[in-house]
């Protein structure tokens, strides 16, 4: 039984890519090709989930792949390029008459017929299929027995997020609310979620949580990511996964600090301030727009009776949100230990200050441990390192 570790791109490459390219670090375009070259070769990933991959433009890239040799379609689904799978899937907005507010959803499919098969149906329900998470007019329900006719895997997306998910402003209190619940595959926390935040929801028991990367970026792949036992990194082992069949399973989920994600801390939407979650206006500037944190929507929906045994929840911190570590000092230290990864959970103390000065190797060691200081974040801004001159 192989560990594989898996990443979900949510990197809106039919906005971004195909209608104003998006340069990234070192003049890299945010491309197909290049978010597979940077999970194989850069982040250590067995796994890559795309959610584009029902815009035409990106089918014909991976075709193109495949073609010159560069990629093949893996028999038990998915496509394989050089170390790394590729999950063929798609974000969607649900927004039907049961829904309070917009639902983003993440649809998988085992193979490029499957997936073709359903950006043809998309065609009909979607004003504009090249694009990312667009608006789809039909009810979440027909969705759910879309996605299993063409047996593919159905997960609400990111579901505290305050907007566009499902308990943000998605449901009153339940998903029954708008979904099917025994055609929900798993269920992915967020960036300003864990494991132990979400268990306090009864109804989640029944899931697999997935920590995912919800990655915009090259850099951002894999800050969140799950460690997973399966025979090989393929679609139906990552399905098998989900449900615990035959000892796949998901081994540890690895994610950033709630603090650390956008929406932790509710806050006023102009000036950014702390609130109570029963504030109706910012004590700070007046103002009546205030965005409900993640910490306090789950505890209006808390309802857990048991503890739900769950696999480990570690914490990470990618490299690019420490201070002083920079693109330069990133390169070197990929040139020196291969993989991000490998960095963050890894090398040695005493490895890191033979490349890096010593200060920067004990912050990395510091914030592998958990010993750093951070500020939550709130209202769309990211929580931050606090540096250790500010404590």
């Amino acid at each position: 039984m192989l560990n594989s570790f898996f990443a979900d791109m949510h990197i809106h490459i039919g906005r971004d890519m195909y209608n104003k390219p998006v340069k990234i670090t070192g003049s890299k375009t945010l491309t197909l090709t290049n978010i597979l070259k940077e999970a194989s070769r850069n982040k250590g990933i067995h796994m890559v989930g795309v959610i584009d991959s029902h815009s035409p433009a990106v089918q014909q890239e991976i075709k193109q792949l495949i073609k010159a040799n560069k990629a093949y379609e893996l028999s038990y689904g998915g496509i394989r390029f050089e170390n790394v799978t590729l999950l063929l899937g798609s974000e969607i907005e649900v927004y039907d008459e049961n829904c309070r507010g917009q639902i983003h959803v993440l649809c998988y499919f085992p193979t490029l017929a499957k997936i073709e098969e359903f950006s043809k149906w998309l065609t009909t329900k979607m004003k504009n299929i090249t694009l990312s998470s667009q608006r789809y007019y039909g009810t979440a329900k027909e969705l759910q027995y879309k996605v299993k006719e063409l047996s593919g895997i159905f997960i609400p997306a990111h579901v505290f997020t305050p907007f566009k998910s499902m308990y943000g402003k998605g449901v009153q209190k339940s998903l029954k609310e708008v979904f099917d619940p025994d055609l929900i595959d798993g269920i992915e926390l967020g960036l300003s979620s864990d494991t132990a935040m979400a268990d306090q929801i009864q109804e989640l028991h029944d899931y697999t949580f997935l920590t995912n990367s919800d990655a915009h970026s090259l850099a951002k792949i894999a800050r969140e990511y799950q460690e997973i036992c399966m025979e090989e990194p393929s679609f139906q082992e990552f399905n098998w996964a989900l449900h615990n069949v035959q000892d796949r399973k998901i081994k540890q989920n690895f994610g950033m600090n709630p603090h650390l994600g956008k929406y932790y801390t509710t806050v006023c939407s102009q000036c950014l301030e702390p609130l109570s979650p029963e504030a109706v206006h910012c004590h700070r500037c007046e103002s009546t727009k205030i965005v409900k944190g993640v910490f306090d929507r789950i505890q209006e929906l808390t309802d857990a009776k048991e503890v739900k045994e769950r696999p480990p929840y570690l914490y990470q911190v990618p490299l690019e949100y420490l201070p002083a570590l920079g693109p330069k000092t990133f390169k070197k230290l990929l040139i020196h230990f291969q993989t991000e990864m490998n960095v963050i959970h890894h090398t040695k103390l005493d490895e890191l200050k033979e490349v890096i000065p010593e200060k920067l190797a004990n912050t990395i060691v510091n914030m592998r441990e958990g010993n750093l200081a951070i500020k939550a974040g709130g209202g769309g801004k990211y929580g931050n390192i606090i540096p250790s001159s500010e404590k």
